[in-house]
C-alpha cells in the first residue's frame, strides 16, 4: 500500500497528545490502539490489516490538528470510523491485487522489456540506498531483513537494542521508507524520460 509522505513528523506527537496528555499513557493507548486496528481488519478479511492500520492513522494523522479543537468523545471512536470506512474501500482494492504466495506460476522466460525494467528498478533502489545515511540504511535493511515468524522477533530485538518501542520503531522505518519510495519514483521516472 503506498503511503503518503506529506504528513507532517509533529502529527504523531498530536495524535499521543489526542489520545491522553499523559504522553505514557498515551504511548500505551496508542499501541493498544494499532493492535485494535489490525485485528478489526484480520476479522474483516482485509487484504493488508497491517498497511491499513498505517493508513488509519495516516489519514487521522492529516486531520489531527483540527480533530483535536472539533471532535468530543474518546478519540478513539474516531480511528474505528476511519478504519469502518477503509473496510468499505478495501473490496474495491482488493480487485486490482492478487496475491501471488503458494501458486505455482508457470515459468514463462521474462521478456527483454520486463528484464529491463527489474534492472533499472534495481539500479534506482542501489542508488536510493547510498543516497540514505549510513544508519537509516542500515535500519531500513535490517528491519525488511527477515520473513515470517522469524521477521516479528527480529523486529522486536532491533527495537530493544534501540531502546525503543516496536511501534517507534515501525514508525521511524515508515519516514525512511517513504523517503526511499519517492526517490525510487523519481529515479524511474528520469529514466523513462531519457527513454522517449
Amino acid at each position: 500500500m503506498v503511503r503518503d509522505s506529506a504528513i507532517p513528523p509533529e502529527s504523531f506527537d498530536e495524535i499521543l497528545a489526542w489520545l491522553n496528555a499523559d504522553r505514557d499513557v498515551a504511548a500505551n493507548l496508542y499501541v493498544q490502539l494499532r493492535d485494535d486496528l489490525t485485528k478489526i481488519f484480520n476479522w474483516n478479511r482485509c487484504s493488508d490489516p497491517e498497511g491499513l492500520t498505517d493508513e488509519a492513522f495516516d489519514r487521522v494523522a492529516r486531520k489531527v490538528h483540527e480533530l483535536r479543537k472539533t471532535f468530543e468523545g474518546d478519540p478513539r471512536l474516531f480511528f474505528y470510523g476511519v478504519a469502518r470506512n477503509l473496510i468499505r474501500e478495501n473490496p474495491k482494492k482488493v480487485k486490482t491485487q492478487v496475491s501471488l504466495e503458494n501458486m505455482d506460476l508457470p515459468a514463462n522466460p521474462v521478456s527483454e522489456t520486463e528484464a529491463e525494467n527489474a534492472n533499472l528498478l534495481e539500479e534506482c533502489l542501489h542508488t536510493c540506498l547510498q543516497k540514505l545515511s549510513g544508519d537509516k540504511r542500515e535500519l531500513i535493511l535490517n528491519y525488511y531483513a527477515k520473513e515470517k515468524q522469524a521477521k516479528i522477533r527480529h523486529r522486536t530485538e532491533m527495537a530493544q537494542r534501540l531502546g525503543t518501542s516496536v511501534e517507534t520503531l515501525r514508525v521511524r522505518v515508515y519516514r525512511i521508507r517513504a523517503t526511499l519510495e519517492q526517490c525510487i519514483e523519481r529515479c524511474l521516472d528520469r529514466a523513462s524520460r531519457g527513454k522517449q
